[in-house]
């Protein structure tokens, strides 16, 4: 298994050590799956996490000692009808060949979510919906 973790998962992670996104991360650690992002979402995360939680950003750097960090895609078809800030998500987590996507954003991703025919194959997940599958 291979889990995306989009940036707002990695955020929860960082500002809640004790909570469902960093237990997703402490997993990996554990060997059960891998876990990736893409620099797109480290910079997003990071960026939120100076600007809201400040005291969280070394709880962001030592859970990406535990995280697999490839390029950000930008461009190619995207499955899925997305704002143009979430393609690259969608797109990066197709090219690493993930077979999970975490994600918080139910705004964008919401009526996909569970639905992997919609979307390549990759499962769209909360954090909470992949823990309860597992």
């Amino acid at each position: 298994m291979i889990v995306f973790l989009d940036a707002n998962v990695l955020f929860t992670a960082a500002h809640n050590p004790k909570g469902k996104s960093a237990f997703i991360v402490e997993l990996a650690s554990e060997g059960y799956f891998e876990v990736v992002t893409c620099g797109l979402a480290v910079e997003e995360a990071r960026r939120n996490i100076e600007l809201k939680f400040p005291a969280a950003a070394k709880h962001l750097v030592l859970l990406l000692k535990d995280v697999v960090v490839k390029a950000t895609v930008s461009r190619g078809h995207c499955p899925i009808e997305l704002p143009e800030k979430d393609r690259p998500i969608m797109l990066s987590a197709l090219q690493i060949g993930a077979t999970h996507l975490l994600t918080g954003d139910q705004r964008h991703f919401g009526r996909v979510m569970n639905r992997p025919k919609q979307t390549k194959g990759v499962l769209i997940q909360t954090p909470s919906q992949f823990l309860d599958a597992i």
